[in-house]
């Protein structure tokens, strides 16, 4: 550490310091009347003139800089996979003692070079110090790497070692990430890369939703390895009952076949499905002979009805996305041809609105059913917008989606895909919006983004209306296909937007949002609101919790106030069924909602459990690290130890401080004074 002192005064602003500090000394102790020692009234005097002096000094600008050099060490991030399937295989005992043994003696025979943080991942990213558990439900490799680059990008990383399977079950291909982190992944290949006999269910494919009465399809994928020429029979169950049975023939060594099932959806609320595969007694892994899904019945479809001025390519775009999904009743017809009252609706779309057509919009009103316009032929009487256009002219404009949007959400992939879809024909002209209006999508005109909506939703007296500005909505579908060779993008967008129309307002005064079914590792997280008679929120009363399982336990939860609603985290269950009871008493009402929450077990570590070495081989060479094997920690050892770019980092820190900053200054000061008055208590008689 160097130090150094400045001294900013000039040099006679000293000389008058000592100057004053003997000034002050003399009147102290010249000629006083005193017997006192002449030695000691000289010590009196030196103590006056030395503290007198210091404390001058204080008031000049003396500084002192420090520069401190510190040499911060690599660190080595050590990522352990802690899900399931790595004790999954015969050197389970192995890794859970043995392997662990070593890796804490290799952190200590390189620990004089290197700091260590150990890193948990499975489905969530962990900085823990403690020893694995090997409980994680699945394998998400793509989330540790956009962690460590987020948490640790602004560190000294000299490494990442990677202990791992290899088997990843949720996310996407981690390879793509490695070469962003910046510096050399070292793996630790764990499991076996044998395949062994095993039949599995590798997948069900089956809608979230279905309709009372109606059928619904139901894919289970089989995977048989090793079982050329077998004879497999996959059932399916509802509580217990056999639904349906088929049998499929494994023609290959590695063999997939799916087997498709068509369901009748007979009764109201959750239904739970197993679905099973022959179960071989030469099997190692029996686990994934069996998996389980849910439905969710409801008991109406929601009836849409589209109008349209004349034909339109988007007419037809438009039914195919409301055709695609099962939650929905299609009927269309032509403005000037339609007759039929408009209450049996969900929602009515519009296309090709003008002014004409109001008569259609009053209706809606007075039924209160909410309306979609899109492409509007003219701008005049559009709900919630004001538009003055300058003649017939139009812009061509792109889209941007609104970030402050909240109404719905839409994924990262459709966000992109709209903000590059092809450009639509838009009114040319000033654009003013109602209070209450919410834009989704604005228009974008060459380089300049405006605040014009493409669009937007208006809500007044509790009726949605959105109105969609812009002529060639169909491109969007073609573009879908030509990029991605589907339309899911697309019909998201449409169904997005028709399920926020659509969807009924809940008028009761006492409203709980709960999740019917969701997944063993997922929190689960509840909502509720309270309204008094004006509809007005409140959170004066308490809202209590209780929910039972299947052996009738009932555990009892208190809802956590906020400004205007209440939450409750109910954290991780484990799974099964529960049901549900929440009550709050208000104005001498009892309000009471009851429920059912479904958590799925998820299976995704027992379906696969053959190690991908091929998968760590590819993340260490991109990353110009190596692949090693539990045995061969002592070349990784010598590999990092002789890595020149694994270095340590020296860096400077500068500091400036005053003299009035240093504690032991006033300490100094204050023990001449405290000896100065000492000595005159003993010796001085004044």
């Amino acid at each position: 550490m160097f130090t150094k002192i400045i001294v900013a005064s000039p040099w006679y602003f000293f000389a008058l310091s000592i100057i004053i500090g003997f000034i002050i000394a003399i009147i102290a102790y010249y000629k006083k009347n005193t017997e006192a020692p002449k030695n000691i009234i000289l010590i009196l005097f030196g103590l006056r003139f030395i503290s007198s002096v210091f404390l001058i000094f204080l008031l000049l600008n003396i500084f002192v800089k420090r520069l401190k050099n510190q040499t911060e060490k690599p660190i080595i991030l050590f990522a352990i996979d802690n899900s399931s399937s790595i004790v999954s295989n015969q050197d389970s005992v192995y890794i859970k003692s043995v392997f662990q043994e070593k890796i804490g003696q290799l952190k200590e025979k390189i620990g004089r070079k290197f700091n260590f943080k150990t890193i948990l991942f499975g489905n969530n990213v962990t900085t823990t110090e403690k020893s694995p558990s090997f409980s994680s439900k699945e394998t998400d490799l793509e989330n540790l790497m956009i962690e460590l680059e987020t948490s640790y990008s602004n560190q000294n990383i000299g490494a990442l070692i990677l202990v791992s399977d290899g088997i990843y079950n949720k996310g996407s291909d981690p390879t793509l990430f490695a070469e962003k982190l910046g510096y050399p992944i070292y793996s630790i290949a764990l499991g076996d890369t044998l395949q062994f006999k095993d039949v599995s269910i590798q997948k069900i494919n089956h809608n979230q939703l279905a309709y009372l009465g109606n059928d619904f399809p139901a894919e289970v994928i089989i995977q048989a390895n090793k079982y050329q020429g077998r004879n497999l029979e996959v059932t399916l169950l509802k509580n217990g009952n056999v639904q349906a049975k088929k049998t499929i023939n494994v023609n290959a060594s590695n063999f997939i076949g799916t087997c498709s099932f068509t369901l009748n959806s007979e009764v109201k609320g959750i239904v739970k499905y197993d679905a099973k595969v022959t179960v071989i007694d030469d099997e190692k892994n029996k686990f994934n002979n069996t998996q389980s899904f849910l439905i969710d019945i409801l008991d109406n479809k929601e009836k849409i009805l589209l109008l349209a001025n004349q034909p339109h390519p988007d007419v037809s775009c438009l039914k195919e996305a409301i055709l695609n999904g099962t939650n929905y009743e299609l009927e269309n017809d032509l403005i000037t041809q339609f007759n039929k009252p408009l209450s049996a609706f969900s929602l009515v779309i519009i296309h090709g609105y003008s002014s004409n057509n109001s008569d259609v919009l009053i209706n809606c009103k007075k039924n209160n059913v909410p309306v979609w316009i899109i492409n509007p032929i003219t701008n005049s009487n559009l709900p919630g917008i004001k538009i003055n256009a300058i003649g017939n002219e139009v812009n061509e404009t792109e889209s941007l989606v609104e970030k402050n949007f909240n109404l719905f959400s839409l994924s990262d992939k459709l966000c992109s895909f709209i903000n590059n879809a092809p450009a639509l024909n838009t009114f040319f002209g000033y654009y003013s919006l109602s209070n209450g209006s919410n834009i989704l999508i604005n228009q974008k005109i060459g380089q300049i983004e405006t605040k014009n909506p493409v669009l937007f939703f208006y809500e007044n007296n509790n009726l949605k209306q959105g109105v969609f500005i812009g002529d060639g909505l169909w491109k969007w579908k073609m573009r879908d296909f030509i990029e991605n060779k589907t339309n899911d993008l697309f019909f998201e967008f449409i169904r997005k937007t028709i399920q926020y129309l659509s969807v009924k307002s809940d008028k009761s005064f006492f409203r709980l949002v709960v999740p019917k079914i969701t997944n063993e590792n997922t929190p689960i997280e509840i909502s509720a609101e309270l309204y008094n008679k004006s509809y007005e929120l409140t959170t004066l009363p308490e809202i209590n919790f209780k929910l039972s399982d299947k052996e009738k336990k009932i555990f009892s939860y208190t809802f956590s106030k906020t400004s205007s609603s209440y939450q409750l985290n109910l954290g991780i269950l484990g799974a099964g069924e529960y049901e549900y009871e929440a009550s709050a008493k208000f104005n001498n009402e009892l309000y009471v909602k009851k429920g059912k929450i479904l958590v799925n077990e998820l299976l995704s570590e027992n379906i696969n459990t053959v190690a991908n070495h091929q998968l760590l081989y590819k993340i260490s060479s991109r990353s110009n690290g190596k692949i090693f094997y539990p045995k061969d920690l002592m070349k990784l050892e010598i590999e990092l130890l002789k890595n020149n770019t694994i270095k340590s980092i020296t860096f400077s820190q500068k500091s400036n401080f005053n003299l009035i900053d240093f504690n032991w200054f006033f300490i100094f000061i204050l023990v001449l004074l405290s000896i100065e008055w000492f000595l005159r208590k003993r010796f001085l008689t004044i």
